[in-house]
């Protein structure tokens, strides 16, 4: 009987799928966001006056908010260099302040809802207004979740690496997700209401 040597197949040899999978997770959220955004901009050319009389938005706390999340894109991605050059350390100290941002950014949303003076069933602007805005804080808070995920595993010894960082990654990815889609939100539902 002959035996047949058949040689090992390494976790190497097969490709990593797992960014693969984050971004067509992101498409399906693009479409979902994008259907928000459609049905947001019908809604605003089908109707005369927009926003509707007592539903006026302020633009200070979401300006702020605004320039603390674009602002954290930039931080979170020093995090994912830091890696790249063996500093871990460096990449929890950029994460930490991209989770405090990111909390901070939740935080102005929350002041924001409790200041507005109307509901989501007030009238159908603030219905699109809190069921986008509200959809993307949930967003932000699993990109926070993500970021505390990977800094919680990031203690244990080479964990992540200069050649090991597909979490910090895929984290980092998320992260400007969330920050793409809040200025598309930022420009229809604060921007554009304006004029």
């Amino acid at each position: 009987m002959q035996t047949v040597n058949t040689p090992e197949i390494s976790h190497e040899a097969h490709p990593d799928l797992r960014v693969f999978g984050l971004l067509t997770f992101l498409i399906s959220e693009s479409l979902m966001f994008g259907g928000f955004f459609a049905t947001y901009l019908y809604l605003r050319g089908a109707n005369a006056v927009w926003p509707p009389e007592g539903t006026e938005v302020e633009l200070l706390v979401p300006s702020i908010n605004t320039i603390i999340l674009v602002s954290s894109s930039f931080v979170i991605h020093l995090g994912d260099t830091a890696i790249k050059k063996n500093n871990v350390v460096g990449m929890r100290l950029w994460y930490g302040i991209t989770a405090l941002m990111g909390a901070i950014f939740l935080g102005g949303q929350v002041y924001e809802y409790l200041t507005l003076g109307y509901g989501l069933t007030t009238n159908v602007f603030a219905n699109c207004f809190y069921l986008m805005t509200g959809f993307h804080g949930l967003h932000v808070f699993i990109g926070l979740l993500l970021i505390l995920g990977v800094m919680w595993r990031s203690r244990r010894a080479g964990h992540y690496s200069a050649t090991k960082h597909t979490g910090i990654e895929m984290a980092e990815i998320y992260w400007h997700f969330v920050d793409i889609i809040w200025i598309i939100l930022f420009s229809l539902l604060y921007i554009l209401t304006e004029f």
